[in-house]
């Protein structure tokens, strides 16, 4: 299956996918997803299972957010094999996003510079899809990755997460609060602790009557400086967070090797130390005491297991997905095994954090 996967990724739809503008065959591949049949993946090896913020997750690989904007094809995320999607980002009113073009490859790099401004169905279209989709059978954790309008203004930005979650925490495992893109002005504005703050109070205080508290994680850059990212670590612990995506898209691209003309956030191979590091800074800050999801440069398991090592106990990937197609799911959990087995671990858990002194 994996090798059929494989042939007919690369050999036939790759060549097609990227012979077309980058976005017109993101489109094409998600309408091609999006009638996915509901089949279940064969199970798990069981070295791959996991509890992570109180769920329990079949292999640790999940797609990050960006790749299925608006929950259009949650079910063939779950055929593929991925242990959870993450849904986004979604705004509370639809919008369009930056124009275009605005997505663009570097195959040099194995890498992707997109400059998208958050376009969304909004949460009323989204919030259809997934009561749809709650009626049909998959295994796959879900989380949802929210934003703000680009029209909002500063002050009611938090008011912009509440109605979010109001809408759609119900319909999913987890949310993801994205303060990192670089391609909304001022947004990264909100990963100073006091606005976090602010935002973490305001969600909790207007949802403090719905019952249980939905898990709330933030989604950081990988462009903050060392005592920033130890100051939002610290306010982490102190809200009793659920966990921390690490990272979002880089615009420091001298400092990872790429020099490009285009503008917007960087992802894929040429991110991969700087998200790992990120990634150990913030399990070591926290002492391990928040969940981290690895996001960066991941496209085999060695670099999967890597980010596991320096702190993560998920991982997500989407640019390997556009170079290495829908085969790459498989080939890290069989890739994970091995290299467990070869450290002498019986379990994922046993592997998060080894490689970083704390």
């Amino acid at each position: 299956m994996k090798s059929l996967m494989d042939f007919g990724y690369l050999r036939l739809f790759k060549p097609l996918l990227f012979a077309i503008d980058t976005e017109r065959a993101h489109r094409l591949m998600l309408a091609v997803l999006s009638v996915t049949p509901a089949f279940s993946p064969v199970d798990d090896p069981p070295q791959l299972r996991s509890e992570v913020f109180g769920l329990s997750f079949s292999n640790p690989v999940g797609l990050a957010a960006g790749m299925d904007k608006d929950a259009s094809a949650i079910l063939a995320w779950n055929l593929l094999g991925f242990g959870f999607c993450e849904v986004g980002t979604i705004t509370p009113r639809p919008q369009t996003g930056n124009p275009r073009p605005r997505i663009w490859r570097l195959p040099e790099h194995h890498a992707l510079i997109n400059r998208l401004g958050f376009p969304s169905d909004g949460q009323e279209m989204v919030a259809t899809r997934l009561e749809r989709a709650r009626h049909r059978s998959f295994r796959i954790r879900l989380g949802l990755n929210l934003g703000p309008n680009s029209d909002t203004p500063g002050e009611r930005i938090a008011d912009d997460f509440l109605t979010l979650i109001r809408r759609l925490e119900g319909l999913a495992d987890f949310i993801v609060f994205n303060l990192s893109s670089p391609n909304t002005p001022g947004l990264r504005e909100l990963q100073a602790p006091e606005r976090i703050r602010t935002i973490i109070n305001t969600v909790r205080t207007g949802t403090s009557s719905a019952g249980r508290p939905p898990r709330i994680l933030l989604k950081l850059a990988p462009d903050l400086a060392a005592g920033q990212l130890r100051a939002i670590c610290d306010a982490a612990l102190e809200l009793g967070l659920d966990g921390i995506v690490a990272t979002n898209t880089t615009l420091a691209r001298e400092t990872v090797g790429v020099s490009a003309r285009y503008e917007g956030g960087l992802s894929g191979e040429p991110l991969k130390l700087r998200a790992r590091a990120t990634i150990a800074q913030i399990y070591r800050s926290t002492h391990g005491r928040i969940p981290i999801i690895g996001v960066g440069g991941v496209s085999t398991a060695e670099d999967a297991y890597a980010h596991i090592r320096a702190g993560a106990s998920l991982i997500e990937l989407y640019t390997g997905l556009v170079y290495q197609g829908p085969a790459i799911v498989h080939h890290i959990c069989d890739g994970l095994v091995r290299l467990l087995a070869d450290d002498g671990f019986g379990s994922i858990n046993q592997a998060i954090g080894v490689a970083v002194e704390r």
